[in-house]
C-alpha cells in the first residue's frame, strides 16, 4: 500500500521560502513518479511539479518555473520542494501524489495521494 505524508506547511510572507516533504518509502520513491499539486479555495486542483523515480527528469508548472524546485532522496524514501520567492497566488494546501506510469500534468492520473499541507503567502 502506497502511503504518502506531507509536511513543512505554514505561514511565509511574500518573497519568502519554504520546504516541503513527502514522505513515502524507498520502494515508493524509487519505483512511482511521484508530483505534487496544490489547490486553492474555490479553484481546481493545479499541477505544481513531478519528478521521474530515478530521480534525473522533472517537469514544472509554468507558475511556479524558476522559483521551485522537486528533488527526491530515493534511499530516505522522500520527495522534497523546496519554494522561494514565494507569492499570495501560491497560498494553497499541497499535496504530493504518486503513479507508476510517467508523468502527468493532470490530477486524474494520479491514484495514490497524501493529505496535504497548508502553505500561506501573505502579502
Amino acid at each position: 500500500q502506497v502511503q504518502l505524508v506531507e509536511s513543512g506547511g505554514g505561514l511565509v510572507q511574500a518573497g519568502g521560502s519554504l520546504s516541503l516533504s513527502c514522505a513515502a518509502s524507498t520502494y515508493t520513491v524509487s519505483m512511482y513518479t511521484m508530483a505534487w499539486f496544490r489547490q486553492a479555495p474555490g479553484k481546481e486542483r493545479e499541477f505544481v511539479a513531478a519528478i521521474n523515480r530515478r530521480g534525473d527528469s522533472t517537469i514544472y508548472a509554468d507558475s511556479v518555473k524558476g522559483r521551485f524546485t522537486i528533488s527526491s532522496d530515493n534511499a530516505k524514501g522522500l520527495m522534497y520542494l523546496q519554494m522561494n520567492s514565494l507569492k499570495p497566488e501560491d497560498t494553497a494546501v499541497y499535496n504530493c501524489a504518486a503513479r507508476l506510469a510517467s508523468a502527468s500534468k493532470n490530477y486524474r492520473d494520479y491514484n495514490h495521494w497524501g493529505r496535504g499541507t497548508q502553505v500561506t503567502v501573505s502579502s
